[in-house]
């Protein structure tokens, strides 16, 4: 049956939507009117208005605002130290790749893109046997005696480790297949005006690839603000809360093993929301401007 030209879109957009509607966009609502109520997941919702925001944002003695803050500072901390590390590794391992003295480049690419198919579960539980302070590894590499979990900045090395481990692949596969389809003109002009390897990465590969670096720094750092399961596996958000992340401080209070205090923690969520969209555009912002 030949269908009608005008409606074939709908057969590949519609499933798309339906996902988008049922998994993004109703949530989302929820979330949001969650978040200007008193609920517990059991009863009723009861309406509050802006209470829950005020208590967080403004409230200096209160148990949610310290959460919040120690949440955002921990999760920023984060952001400033992996995003760099997962745009610049990535790229310079592309870069590298396309050497023509390079062998099995693909292999190596596969290599390092499998760690980022294997959960965080199955990773938390290889690194920390690797840093455990008793049988692992690390300490016994470098001479060591280091509560690595235990101790700061081990603990945030650690952590940056695992989610380097399984976060440069993806990346690099973009920049692979950006670097891949530059014009070998351009790299042949800048070597017949005399340029070195360190010119032609500045005059060459990265304005040719400026938008997937662009959409690779924005999505990187939205993704690394939603970080969760490496402190919660590899630290549990200590020593002293310094590696307890917002969306932990979320996951205790929705689900908590008490009282949950959902609409408290929907709030959160709401606010973190708004912290990545802003910064989001701001860096899209920032970064198509100097690109043109």
């Amino acid at each position: 049956m030949k269908l009608n030209g005008r409606l074939t879109p709908t057969f590949f957009i519609g499933p798309h939507l339906i996902f988008f509607l049922v998994f993004f966009l109703l949530p989302s609502i929820t979330g949001i009117y969650a978040s200007f109520t008193q609920w517990n997941l059991m009863n009723d919702p009861v309406w509050v208005g802006g209470s829950n925001y005020r208590t967080i944002l403004f409230d200096t003695n209160s148990t949610f605002h310290h959460q919040f803050f120690n949440g955002l500072k921990n999760t920023l901390l984060f952001v400033a130290l992996s995003v760099p590390l997962l745009i610049v590794i990535p790229l310079l391992i592309a870069v590298s790749l396309e050497h023509k003295k390079v062998k099995m480049k693909n292999l190596i690419q596969a290599i390092i893109y499998v760690p980022g198919l294997i959960s965080i579960s199955a990773a938390a539980l290889i690194w920390g046997l690797i840093f455990n302070n008793q049988l692992g590894i690390a300490n016994n590499l470098f001479g060591v005696d280091v509560a690595w979990a235990a101790t700061q900045p081990y603990a945030w090395i650690i952590i940056i480790i695992i989610t380097l481990w399984g976060g440069v692949g993806g990346n690099l596969i973009i920049y692979r297949a950006s670097i891949h389809g530059v014009s070998r003109d351009l790299f042949e002009a800048a070597e017949m005006d005399g340029a070195g390897p360190i010119r032609k990465f500045f005059s060459v590969t990265i304005p040719s690839i400026r938008f997937p670096l662009i959409y690779t720094f924005v999505m990187t750092t939205a993704g690394c603000f939603n970080v969760f399961g490496q402190p919660l596996m590899m630290t549990s958000g200590g020593p002293n809360q310094s590696t307890t992340v917002l969306m932990m401080y979320i996951r205790d209070l929705a689900f908590s093993h008490g009282e949950s205090i959902a609409g408290m923690a929907s709030a959160m969520a709401v606010l973190l929301g708004l912290v990545i969209l802003i910064i989001s555009a701001f860096q899209y912002y920032l970064l198509n401007r100097n690109a043109s």
